[in-house]
């Protein structure tokens, strides 16, 4: 079976490059009884992927179950896996048959496998290598054949050098490694996704398709989308849903899209020549981590912004002798309702007072941001008593980036 047929029959949209090659290698080893280990961000479609290898697999005729690591409290897990026996902890009134048994001769999908306890890590590495279990509460040794897919959006290779996930586990399941990349990284197929999306809810809801003009593709594409496919499709149907106009502008698709994340707004200034220079958004793009590269940013907009103002200043007759220095020239902020000058000038529609004169303390911003971010990650660890995934989830930030951070700013934990 070719790759567009299976496209086809799974519904998967896209012709980028890494979209292909993960496809190819899942059908390469569909056929075999090799552990896979898919990792991608949320929302990327990896349990997709795991649909395809059973289907194209020798067990396609058996029972898949997909099974999410993290949403089974740490203290069921193993009997949701492995079963129990009954009498064997509070609540046990009689036995039970784990995943393990029920599945034997098809295949699991274990997602959010880096959420899985390291007990519970260990129980499934014997399975995988010897075939073998034993209930919660029992002594007996049972025997199963069972395929395990396993899925993360974590570096797990991270996690097992830290201590929270077993090494030679993560070995054992990523014997074949399937990486399903992010919508960012294959920006060639989101209007496809956008336009299949779009057509799929105008059928359901009886109404006309809409469509995006060159801006609003722009927009669309130039979005990080944190969220990915399953994002991009709830955009999708709430554009559908909600848009009076179905030819959709960039102002209009501005509006469902997270203001924080998109930087919608331009920035308006009036050029020394007097024309209306505009910064668009689009030329922000952030990438995986969005909080930090705002953070990053700033610098350099700042710079942006001072240089700008020691151009217009000079223009209007100031001519300060070094434009990085900013000794002799700060914008002031006034109100338009009280304060006026004909040394005035538009930025973010915000008036601007040149005071010649005016001094300021020249601050070491990346320093300072460096150590913000450092006092925030070491806030948010304590609080979270090191539990890097809860820690990088009030910080708004991937678990990647924190463990980065953490070894770049040499936090001890």
């Amino acid at each position: 079976m070719d790759i567009q047929s299976i496209k086809n029959r799974f519904g998967i949209i896209g012709n980028s490059p890494a979209l292909n090659h993960a496809l190819n290698t899942a059908v390469q080893v569909a056929a075999t009884d090799l552990s896979v280990l898919i990792a991608g961000e949320s929302g990327v479609g990896k349990e997709a992927f795991s649909m395809i290898i059973h289907a194209l697999s020798q067990r396609k005729h058996n029972s898949f179950i997909a099974v999410n690591c993290g949403a089974i409290p740490e203290g069921t897990i193993d009997s949701e896996l492995f079963g129990h026996e009954k009498g064997s902890f509070t609540g046990a009134v009689d036995s039970r048959k784990g995943y393990f048994e029920t599945v034997n001769g098809g295949t699991i999908f274990l997602d959010e496998i880096g959420e899985m306890p390291l007990g519970t890590q260990a129980r499934l590495l014997r399975v995988l290598e010897t075939g073998e279990f034993i209930r919660v509460g029992s002594s007996k040794v049972q025997k199963t054949d069972v395929r395990v897919i396993a899925a993360t959006n974590r570096e797990l290779l991270e996690s097992a050098q830290g201590g929270r996930f077993r090494e030679d586990l993560y070995y054992r399941l990523s014997t074949v490694p399937i990486r399903v990349p992010s919508l960012r990284d294959r920006k060639e197929d989101i209007p496809l996704l956008f336009r299949k999306f779009a057509a799929d809810f105008a059928e359901r809801y009886k109404t006309q398709s809409v469509q995006l003009d060159s801006a609003a593709l722009n927009m669309l594409v130039n979005y990080p989308w944190p969220g990915n496919v399953r994002e991009l499709k709830n955009i999708a149907e709430q554009v559908s849903v909600l848009s009076q106009d179905k030819h959709i502008t960039a102002d209009a698709l501005s509006r469902f899209l997270p203001q924080h994340n998109t930087m919608s707004r331009s920035l308006a200034v009036i050029s020394p020549a007097g024309g209306a220079a505009t910064v668009s958004a689009s030329e922000f793009n952030t990438e995986r981590d969005i909080l930090y590269k705002l953070i990053f940013d700033l610098k350099k907009d700042m710079n942006d912004l001072k240089q700008m103002i020691f151009d217009v200043a000079h223009h209007q007759g100031y001519t300060p002798t070094d434009p990085t220095a900013n000794a002799n020239l700060v914008p002031v902020y006034k109100d338009v309702d009280h304060g006026t000058s004909s040394n005035t000038f538009n930025v973010v529609n915000t008036p601007i007072l040149l005071e010649p004169n005016a001094r300021h303390e020249d601050v070491e911003e990346t320093l300072y941001l460096a150590d913000r971010e450092k006092e925030y990650i070491t806030k948010a660890l304590k609080k979270h008593k090191s539990r890097r995934r809860d820690a990088a989830a009030e910080l708004g930030i991937s678990e990647r980036t924190l463990y980065r951070k953490i070894k770049e700013y040499d936090i001890k934990e």
